[in-house]
């Protein structure tokens, strides 16, 4: 077997409306397709990034994130940036705050963590 790339992240929001503001609008992540499957009265939006998509669902009743950020499963999404600060800097404007910028310690890359609506853990990368 030979992977290529990720193709595409799923996620899961408790408000689709606000999740589809919060990538769309705030992080500015393209449409590609919006679907709505009445019989599982669910929300699937289809978001590029890259070579990569985000897929973004909305499920009546589904359970919170069980812990930040050390639940099992995934940890954190992280997206690649040329600038870190400029990049924290556009969020707070728009509302979303961000951790201190701090450096890996193993490549010497700057990041830092913000969260989406439903608190789930995302991260800027320094390229």
């Amino acid at each position: 077997m030979k992977l290529h790339s990720v193709h595409h992240v799923a996620l899961i929001c408790s408000d689709y409306a606000r999740s589809k503001r919060f990538y769309c609008d705030i992080l500015g992540l393209r449409v590609v397709a919006e679907t709505y499957r009445a019989a599982r009265d669910s929300w699937k939006l289809d978001l590029a990034l890259g070579d990569t998509q985000l897929e973004l669902f909305s499920f009546p009743g589904a359970p919170p994130r069980p812990s930040y950020p050390e639940a099992q499963g995934l940890r954190h999404l992280a997206f690649a940036v040329e600038d870190v600060e400029a990049a924290a800097a556009e969020l707070h404007a728009q509302g979303v705050l961000c951790e201190p910028i701090r450096r890996d310690e193993l490549t010497g890359k700057r990041f830092t963590f913000f969260a989406d609506p439903d608190g789930l853990p995302l991260e800027l990368y320094e390229r």
